[in-house]
Parts: structure tokens; sequence; C-alpha cells
């Protein structure tokens, strides 16, 4: 879609176009592995082998470009799958990234335990931190710089545009984890990013039903490279798991204006209870980095953080007693969950700096009455608090 179309019109509309023959207002699921040729080398519209190219998988590539203000978008088994993809594009041995000190800990996982030994070299470090930022980021020696925001599971902010500018004049290449925030509040692309990636497994597919991952880039060299080790290494969105991706992500502006209004009542409603030491949400006027926030998305999401004030007894005993938010992994889908970051999706960074203290909890808010989730947390931090403490 070429013209300046609203995001709820393109994420309804881009990326396919109707079968003639049929009248299809949704792609079809090509199941088919293989395509018959006209005489050899003779593809029907380029297609030959679906690792290679798959027309379910070509319309959500499309789809994800049109929504992130991209030029190309690459599909992937996973987020994790993407993001090694986009790794490999990027680095060699001795080549160095920097990395926000808070990030997903699959992804410190990935490059810690990867690419580390293959003789990449790893710094962490706060990159809200300008000042920090422009020690770490070195002309001549980083070549990555890769960070999330708001970032898992400590919801802190980091300005893409002025980390942008501070990298791009010491050579270093921009990539920006969008998976909390998602196209439909923030554009990383627009902010000076030079690459974003997604596990749409969260509120891009937004109904837990669905594995899989995604880069989006400016057209250019490293778009070709990224998309000649999706075809060589394989890790593919599969048919269906791309179908049902943009299944979900035709609803999904209306989805994060409610993920956002509600988990908005909630933090504001938690601040100040006498069982919760902090409440970690960027849309709230005293987090720290709420007025870049405010400038670079256009709503603050469905993610917030708690830091309860029975340190981590209390915590665990929280994510245990809820009973609308269902305790598990993952985040974005249309239910709400809870998840006790230390042990279980931040796990691997224990006795790290990214270690995630053991007083958090991390609430993805769903599209249930926010009355009921509000009530759900409110019962559970009284049964922590021992009595009555709202």
């Amino acid at each position: 879609m070429t013209e300046p179309f609203g995001f709820d019109t393109r994420a309804i509309h881009a990326g396919y176009q109707s079968d003639p023959a049929t009248g299809d207002v949704m792609p079809p699921i090509h199941l088919s592995t293989t395509y018959q040729q006209d005489g050899i080398g003779g593809l029907r519209s380029g297609y030959e082998y679906t690792r290679g190219g798959n027309p379910t998988r070509d319309a959500l590539q499309g789809l994800l470009a049109a929504l992130e203000g991209g030029e190309r978008a690459f599909a992937f088994a996973s987020g994790l799958a993407a993001e090694d993809a986009l790794l490999r594009a990027l680095l060699k041995p001795g080549a160095r990234i920097v990395m926000g000190n808070d990030v997903y800990g699959g992804t410190h996982r990935l490059v810690h335990r990867i690419h580390v030994p293959w003789g990449v070299v790893l710094e962490t470090a706060d990159l809200g931190d300008l000042d920090r930022v422009r020690d770490v980021i070195r002309r001549g020696e980083t070549d990555v710089v890769w960070l999330e925001t708001p970032s898992n599971p400590l919801m802190k902010i980091t300005d893409i545009a002025a980390l942008a500018e501070v990298a791009h004049a010491a050579g270093a290449t921009v990539v920006v984890d969008n998976t909390f925030a998602t196209p439909a509040l923030q554009q990383p692309l627009a902010l000076g990013a030079d690459a974003v990636v997604h596990s749409v497994t969260k509120y891009l597919g937004g109904h837990s039903d669905v594995l899989g991952g995604a880069v989006v880039l400016p057209a250019g060299e490293l778009a070709e490279r990224v998309g000649f080790l999706q075809f060589a290494t394989g890790g593919v969105a599969a048919p269906t798991d791309a179908w049902l991706t943009m299944r979900g992500i035709r609803t999904l502006g209306v989805r994060m204006e409610r993920h956002s209004a509600t988990a908005a009542v909630l933090a504001e409603r938690l601040v100040g209870h006498p069982a919760v030491r902090q409440v970690l949400y960027p849309g709230l006027p005293t987090h720290p980095g709420h007025v870049i926030a405010a400038r670079q998305m256009r709503l603050f999401g469905g993610m917030l953080s708690l830091r309860l004030a029975g340190g981590e007894p209390a915590a665990r005993a929280f994510a245990e007693s809820l009973r609308v938010f269902t305790l598990a992994e993952s985040l974005g889908g249309v239910e709400s969950l809870v998840n006790y970051p230390a042990e279980m999706t931040h796990a691997s960074v224990r006795g790290t700096e990214l270690e995630v203290p053991g007083d958090v909890v991390r609430l993805s808010v769903g599209l249930e009455t926010a009355d009921d989730l509000l009530t759900d947390v409110l019962d559970a931090l009284e049964a922590v608090a021992g009595g009555p403490t709202s």
C-alpha cells in the first residue's frame, strides 16, 4: 500500500491483494513445499521451494514491512531465530556488540552463549544514560547497539533518536526490539534505528497460539544478507504460523489501545499501595523515562512490573495467588499473564549484571474487564500482606 493510509487500515489491508480468481479477502494458507516449474528454471511468480519463498509468508512479510515503515521484512520460526539471523548478518569474530543491561534473558543468552564463544565481544550498559552510552560506544570499536524500549521486565525507556545519533557517529548499527511497544505504538525506524526485531509470538500474533519472529529493515545490503541467511539456514515461519500472525495483526491497533488503557488503570491504582514498593510503568508521570516515552510512543503499552514491599517471598506468593492472571511464560495475548522473571523468563541471567531482582513480578495486562483484573491484583496483594491493605 503506497498511499499514506492510517495504521489500522494498513494492518488490515497491507501485504496482500485479493486473488482475482476467487476474491479471497484473507490470504490462503499455501501448504505446498514445492512448486511446478514451466520448464527447467521457469518459476511461476518466483516460487521454487517453500524454504526460499512461500506466498503466505510473503504476505506476512509485506504486512510487517508496511507497519514498521521498512522496505524489507523477514518472518522466522521464532523471535530468537530472527535475532540470530540478524546477528549473523551483522557480526563476525572480533566484532563488538553493546546491549542494554536489562534486555530479555533469552536475547542475552543467545549472544553470551552462542556468539561470544564464536569470537564476538559483548558489553552491557544502561542505554538510558547517554553519558554512559558515549563512553561505551566507541568509533571503530562498536559494531552493533542493541536495545529494548520499554525493556523487559524493568520497563526502562531509551531515547531511540538520541541513541541512534550517538551510535551512528561511531559507525554502529542500531537494532531495536519493538516487541513490547509494537508498531502500533512506536516506530523505531522513523526514529533513526537501522533494524527492528520482534517476537511475533507476543502482541502481533496476540492470541498465544503462534510462535514466530521477524526482522524489518530498509532496503540495502543488510537486508540482502538477512534474506540469504533466512534461506540458507532455514528458520522460516511456517505457512500456518504466518497466517495466524496476519489474523492477529488485523486487530493489533484496537488491542493495543485496550491493553494500554487497562494497564494504565492498574498502574495508577497501585501507586502508593502499602504492599507495593514500586510500580514500573512508563505511563506514570513519576517514571524516569516518562517524558521520552511520551515523545516516542503513541500509548504506553500493556506491560507493567511491580516491586513488592515484602521482597522475594511476597513476589512469589503474589504471583501464585492471582486467579484471573495466569502464571505463565510469554506475554501480549488477549489473556492476562503474570510472570516471576527471576526464575522464569530471566533465569538464564542470574549471577550477571542483568539479574532481575527477586521482588519483581511482571504483568501482561490482557483484554479482560479492567475491574476484574484490578480486583484480582488487590486481592492477591491483600493475601500476601496478611490482611486488608487497599
